[in-house]
């Protein structure tokens, strides 16, 4: 995957028209997105130079999380301390909008970088819904994404599955599994780490990193 495809692939994404009750947060049309925008296409970046041959697939953005930094998986406290990948903190380049001040972490982004460190083990990330679905008239809220919202997704899943050359792709929760399900994947399926799953969701990636999911 090339920069110029990083760049397109971005492009894409911004430019879908998602509905009402689905935040495209990297939309052009709005000028802070921008920092969205590059933040995702550095990850992408810095993702590629590492290689992981296994991609997790989880749910959707939350308010405090993606939709904020733009990048899977993450919130404003992930992306200003490392996690021993060499990914974030002080100095690596990704930038917050002004409105992250004050935003709480994210728990699902915490558990899910903390237990990918005490494993050692880097996928790459994403969501079946890559765009923030909330309750109508609730921006701050989150809301399961629908069937049609991840099939609306499941282009971008599968364009990173085939740029990366990702040898696994692990569904991360129920909502994701059956989006794979529907999409004609039969793929793992692991906890998702929210809601007290944080045991559950390592104790899953333990027992696939010991089958043989490559590390």
């Amino acid at each position: 995957m090339a920069p110029s495809a990083i760049e397109d692939f971005v492009a894409r994404l911004a430019s879908v028209e998602t509905g009402p009750g689905c935040a495209n947060f990297f939309d052009h049309s709005i000028p802070a997105n921008a920092l969205r925008r590059r933040n995702l296409a550095m990850y992408l970046r810095e993702m590629l130079d590492r290689s992981p041959k296994v991609l997790l697939v989880g749910e959707a953005p939350g308010f405090r999380g993606m939709k904020l930094t733009g990048v899977p998986f993450t919130s404003r406290t992930t992306l200003q301390n490392p996690h021993g990948f060499g990914l974030f903190g002080p100095g690596s380049g990704y930038v917050l909008p002004p409105d992250a001040d004050g935003v709480a972490a994210e728990p699902t982004a915490t558990v899910m970088w903390e237990v990918l460190a005490e494993l050692d083990f880097l996928p790459l990330l994403w969501s079946a819904c890559p765009w923030h679905t909330h309750v109508a008239g609730r921006p701050l809220s989150n809301r399961t994404p629908t069937a049609a919202e991840t099939a609306l997704g499941s282009p971008f899943w599968r364009a990173l599955a085939d740029a990366f050359a990702i040898e696994t792709v692990v569904a991360v929760g129920n909502v994701a599994h059956r989006s794979l399900q529907r999409s004609g994947l039969d793929v793992p399926k692991i906890r998702h780490p929210a809601h007290g799953g944080r045991s559950g969701f390592k104790r899953g990636l333990q027992e696939l990193l010991g089958s043989g999911l490559p590390a």
